[in-house]
């Protein structure tokens, strides 16, 4: 870590997710701001038959409000939930949550005893290794290089995503003055070197990550507030 001080915390995950992600922020103190590099949009697709699969894996919120009409045919499967966000959104379309795994794909399929499970995910999503649909894709925003320099000097960027690792490290060349809290290792890895902090959650959730960006942050100083510290 360099002696850069990251006051404030940056999002660059999709909407809806960008709005969670903020006020999560914003109610542990933490000055937080939104430049979302993606969005995510439907994808055709069809239903496989029911009787080849006895659950649904979901790795995504998203996954349950892009899946459209077709997830009807499949909702009287269990799902194996990746994430409490996850579990939510498959409850409130009416599905039944039978897992809900909070350390990722593999920790949530080795606590299930499911053994033929049909994954719906986005298309770019971790390798369950079991049959998979995509139901929802993640498009990219344009984004002004220069602008978005601006709003992520001095800030920490949450990463939720490879891609978003991937992206965020070639919007900025120059990171000797951003820093970057990463979901996984495997996000914090596709974001490569030179930042001023680099953490990484020690569980991949929203949450995790946006408790270890704001810890990071340097609070602001008010001199006026901050006088009786100080005062013999």
């Amino acid at each position: 870590m360099t002696g850069i001080a990251l006051s404030g915390v940056l999002v660059v995950r999709p909407e809806p997710g960008s709005t969670r992600t903020l006020a999560r922020l914003r109610a542990l103190g933490v000055d937080a701001a939104a430049v979302p590099l993606f969005a995510t949009v439907p994808v055709p697709w069809q239903a496989p038959d029911p009787a080849a699969h006895d659950a649904l894996l979901i790795t995504s919120a998203n996954t349950v409000r892009h899946a459209g009409p077709a997830l009807a045919r499949l909702a009287h499967l269990p799902v194996i939930a990746v994430g409490a966000q996850t579990a939510e959104a498959a409850r409130g379309a009416g599905l039944s949550v039978a897992v809900v795994g909070t350390g990722g794909v593999t920790e949530a399929l080795a606590a299930a005893s499911f053994t033929r499970p049909l994954h719906l995910a986005g298309r770019d999503h971790i390798d369950s290794g079991h049959p998979t649909r995509i139901v929802y894709a993640s498009d990219t925003i344009a984004v002004d290089p220069a602008a978005f320099a601006r709003a992520a000097r001095h800030r920490i960027v949450l990463l939720h995503s490879v891609r978003a690792a991937t992206r965020v490290a070639a919007l900025l060349p120059d990171r000797s003055a951003t820093g970057i809290a990463a979901l996984s290792p495997a996000v914090r890895a596709a974001a490569g070197d030179g930042w001023a902090l680099a953490l990484t959650a020690d569980t991949p959730t929203d949450a995790a990550l946006c408790r270890d960006g704001a810890a990071a942050c340097t609070p602001a100083i008010d001199p006026a507030a901050g006088a009786g510290d100080k005062a013999p």
